[in-house]
């Protein structure tokens, strides 16, 4: 049993006295004097029955007052979570239109629904190109994820493919969570060609954090059109030759910190590597938050006032006071 006001106790104990004293007419001063036998009358078992009724009545509006309550039920005793991290490669070739209706837009979208299926973990989103941001530190509002991967961009991180820099920036962002089990999942289009870190050197500071990664090489084997311009007849194409992700390091990336490779080829099967990511293993918090309460009060405090008034009716109109 818990207990909302029991300070409000006080209040009614100060009563009780008040009301007893009154009862009793302790320091009433008799007007008249009467024989012995009939004074005695003051103190017989009526009037001692009476009394008993009333105080009984008191305490358990006294107890009332302090709100008893039982918890009824509690959120779950523990919650799994993770705290994940989507590194999201944002360089011109992820406009590449080999997946409809490029590469980039087929990411977002499957990231989307991968963590909308996701309410209970905390999800951060960093991209990368020449250079590396956060777009979105560690969350658990799944409508800010949603929006902010819907508004992912190709064109301000410059060019190139910075890998090790994003997964040591996630690294870093990760390691400041106590939530035990921190998960990356990596997704690119392309080999590292800029940075100041290598990808296996922020391998190893994710192992040494103990932070899986997941790889994902996003591009068919065949040769892609890549738009650069507007010409007169209308856009222009680069040509992109297919297989030109770096898959070896992709795979020394999750080998070194006990996660898996994958390879994307289309967005059928981005979907399949992502629903396998999504039965990652969870960790648990504590979270004791009680939810629903059987407020008690009210079963004392209707009890006591009827008690109550009993015994001041029949102090009135029953029991003989002198006079």
């Amino acid at each position: 049993m818990e207990y909302k006001s029991l300070w409000l106790l006080s209040f009614g104990i100060v009563y009780i006295l008040i009301w007893t004293i009154d009862f009793w007419n302790v320091f009433k001063t008799p007007q008249l004097v009467a024989p012995l036998s009939f004074a005695k009358s003051r103190f017989n078992v009526s009037k001692l029955v009476v009394y008993f009724i009333g105080l009984v009545g008191l305490l358990y509006i006294s107890y009332a007052l302090t709100g008893p309550r039982k918890a009824l039920k509690f959120s779950p005793a523990n919650i799994k979570v993770n705290d994940i991290f989507l590194v999201v490669d944002v360089s011109r070739s992820m406009l590449a239109e080999d997946l409809r209706p490029n590469r980039l837009e087929v990411a977002k979208q499957k990231l989307r629904e991968f963590a909308a299926l996701r309410p209970t973990d905390r999800v951060g989103v960093i991209i990368f190109s020449e250079k590396v941001f956060t777009l979105l530190p560690l969350t658990t509002d799944p409508t800010l994820v949603d929006q902010i991967l819907s508004e992912i961009r190709v064109g301000f991180l410059g060019s190139g493919t910075n890998i090790g820099d994003a997964l040591a920036l996630a690294v870093g962002r990760a390691q400041e969570s106590k939530t035990k089990n921190k998960v990356i999942v990596l997704l690119t289009d392309g080999v590292n060609n800029v940075g100041n870190m290598t990808p296996s050197q922020a391998a190893d500071l994710a192992r040494d954090f103990q932070i899986k990664v997941y790889t994902i090489g996003l591009a068919s084997s065949n040769d892609a059109r890549l738009p650069v311009g507007n010409g007169i007849f209308g856009k222009r194409y680069q040509k992109i030759p297919g297989g030109s992700i770096d898959l070896e390091t992709l795979k020394m990336i999750s080998q070194k910190t006990n996660g898996k490779s994958f390879y994307a080829q289309d967005s059928e099967s981005l979907s399949e590597i992502l629903l396998e990511i999504q039965n990652l293993e969870k960790t648990e918090i504590k979270n004791n938050s009680q939810i629903v309460y059987d407020e008690k009060y009210w079963d004392f405090l209707w009890i006591g006032f009827l008690l109550y008034i009993l015994a001041e009716l029949l102090k009135r109109f029953y029991i003989k006071e002198l006079v």
